[in-house]
């Protein structure tokens, strides 16, 4: 029962809570960057309406837009356009990338330096002190939770690329709001995508080595809901219900990502994701139900004292509806309803992003450390190179 939490950002979550973004950037000030992601936004019809409400409450924006994931050359020229004009507050509306990108540039705008000083495994790695520009946190996607996390993930695509992090406490958002209604424009591949990185990170962060029961508590709420909310929202995006279900999973997978820590899918997902043009949620979609019967299966035969086969056990309860009398029952079923989800949602495998065998070695090789930390048990460099070969 011994557990640590770090401070979150103030939450406002429910429907039609996106009116109260003029009054929550009016606490900060009047002088705002905008960063957004790339186009899908734009056609929302609720975005006009917003863009009303923050003129009518003399709120002066300048818009960044984000289009795919986000670079250290693109915060950098954000950082040095600027950072001379005074902006009180920067407002993040859109995914994983807009709120990765938003929180890097409030970090940098008032000190002006390069993130790759910051950058982990990449530069100097200089110790950051702020002070951070307030940061507000709108997604309008539901897997990332990064409103909920102090970390921003920047990427560098190629044959030497990376994908690292920018993480402090102070990157926090101040405020995130959580509106499900934002939900309805999203494209079904982006809520497929995306909704599978959630249900990892809720997993992963579940069967940590630092998994604690704070935020199991938490957890099992969250893939309760996923499960109902994922298919259905992928079906439709006008079910309230499943808007709001996995509107929650998502938020509450960034909280708990950030206290436990992740897993294999996550530390494959970072060279995947730097060295070939796959997107994190597709990544986390494709190796989930590979990693997940790896996982259990090597623990069966090396740890079979193993407390996370316990975790997996509640999983299979949770994921799958049902009791279930005996643990090999439970697994088949978990695993088989993870495959089920992977399908429905039509996940792609990695061949389509140009992922070969020759590449498998390098990929092993750059796994992230931290996450790989926290993965229940220990993988030997032939299993984790299994789990990216299943899925070619």
């Amino acid at each position: 029962m011994q557990f640590s939490v770090s401070h979150l950002p103030e939450i406002q979550f429910g429907s039609g809570k996106i009116a109260l973004l003029p009054a929550v950037i009016t606490q900060f000030g009047h002088q705002v960057l905008l960063v957004t992601g790339g186009t899908s936004w734009s056609k929302a019809e609720w975005w006009s309406p917003l863009l009303q409400s923050l003129d009518a409450a003399g709120i002066q924006y300048y818009q960044v837009k984000v289009d795919g994931e986000p670079s250290p050359e693109l915060v950098d020229a954000t950082v040095k356009q600027f950072y001379r004009q005074n902006i009180d507050v920067v407002v993040a509306v859109g995914g994983g990338s807009a709120m990765d990108a938003a929180k890097a540039i409030a970090g940098l705008l008032k000190i002006n330096k390069p993130v790759l000083d910051y950058l982990e495994g990449v530069g100097p790695e200089l110790k950051y002190s702020g002070p951070s520009v307030p940061f507000i946190a709108v997604p309008t996607t539901a897997g990332t939770g990064s409103e909920a996390t102090k970390n921003a993930v920047l990427s560098r695509p190629g044959e030497n690329g990376f994908k690292k992090s920018f993480r402090d406490d102070l990157l926090m958002a101040r405020v995130a709001i959580v509106d499900p209604d934002l939900l309805v424009s999203c494209p079904p591949a982006v809520i497929a995508a995306n909704g599978m990185d959630a249900v990892t990170q809720l997993m992963e962060s579940y069967v940590s080595t630092r998994q604690n029961v704070f935020c199991n508590a938490l957890s099992e709420q969250a893939i309760q809901r996923a499960a109902k909310g994922l298919l259905a929202l992928y079906q439709s995006t006008q079910d309230d219900r499943a808007r709001e279900n996995m509107a929650f999973a998502s938020m509450i997978s960034g909280i708990n990502l950030a206290q436990t820590g992740l897993g294999s899918v996550h530390g494959l997902a970072s060279p995947l994701g730097a060295f070939f043009p796959i997107p994190h949620g597709v990544v986390c979609g494709s190796l989930l139900a590979q990693a997940t019967q790896l996982n259990i299966q090597v623990m069966l035969q090396r740890e079979p004292e193993n407390p996370a086969l316990e975790s997996y056990f509640r999983l299979s309860k949770i994921i799958c509806d049902r009791q279930f009398t005996d643990h090999e029952t439970a697994f088949k079923s978990l695993i088989n309803e993870l495959w089920n989800w992977t399908h429905a949602l039509q996940i792609p495998g990695l061949a389509g992003y140009g992922v070969k065998e020759s590449d498998i070695d390098r990929i092993v090789q750059n796994v992230s450390p931290s996450s790989m930390k926290t993965n229940p048990i220990k993988l030997t460099d032939d299993e984790i190179a299994a789990i990216v070969r299943a899925r070619l």
